[in-house]
C-alpha cells in the first residue's frame, strides 16, 4: 500500500520545484523515465525527457508560469490535482506569436505513482478557454 501523503508530497515538489522553480534538473528524480500521458484522447509515452521538453517550451512560451494548487487528493496509488496556471505570454504557443497577454487556464489531472515516481498521467485543460485569452480560435473541422 503507498502512501497518500508521502504521493501529495511528491506531486507538491512537482509543483514547487519544477512548475513554478522552473527546476528541472530535478525532473528525473520525480518523473519516471517511461512516462505516460494522456491527453487531448490521446496516449503518448514521452519519458521524462518528453516531460522536460514541455516544460521548456512552456517556461519559453510563458516565463513567469506559476501554477496554484486547489485541490490535491490521494488515494492508493493515485494523486487528483485541480489547478491553475498563470502566466504572461512571451514567446510563441501552440503556434501563436507572443501577444504579451496575461493568460489564466484551470485544469484537473490524475497522476498514477508507481516506485516513488510519477509513472503515469491524465489531463483534461481548457484549452478552448487558453486559445481565447491569446486572441487566437481554434477551427473546428467543417469550418
Amino acid at each position: 500500500m503507498q502512501d497518500k501523503e508521502e504521493n501529495k508530497r511528491l506531486y507538491m515538489r512537482l509543483a514547487n520545484e519544477v512548475l513554478n522553480g522552473k527546476d528541472l534538473s530535478v525532473v528525473d528524480q520525480l518523473i519516471d523515465a517511461n512516462f505516460v500521458e494522456h491527453v487531448g484522447g490521446q496516449r503518448r509515452q514521452v519519458g521524462a525527457e518528453g516531460f522536460k521538453a514541455a516544460r521548456r517550451r512552456r517556461n519559453i512560451a510563458f516565463p513567469d508560469w506559476n501554477v496554484v494548487v486547489e485541490d490535491l487528493i490521494a488515494e492508493a496509488d493515485k494523486v487528483v490535482v485541480r489547478a491553475t496556471g498563470q502566466g504572461t505570454h512571451k514567446g510563441e504557443f501552440m503556434g501563436i506569436a507572443p501577444t504579451g497577454r496575461r493568460i489564466s487556464v484551470g485544469w484537473i489531472a490524475i497522476y498514477r505513482i508507481e516506485n516513488g515516481k510519477l509513472a503515469e498521467h491524465w489531463q483534461n485543460i481548457d484549452d478552448l478557454g487558453l486559445v481565447k485569452q491569446l486572441g487566437a480560435s481554434l477551427l473546428l473541422p467543417g469550418q
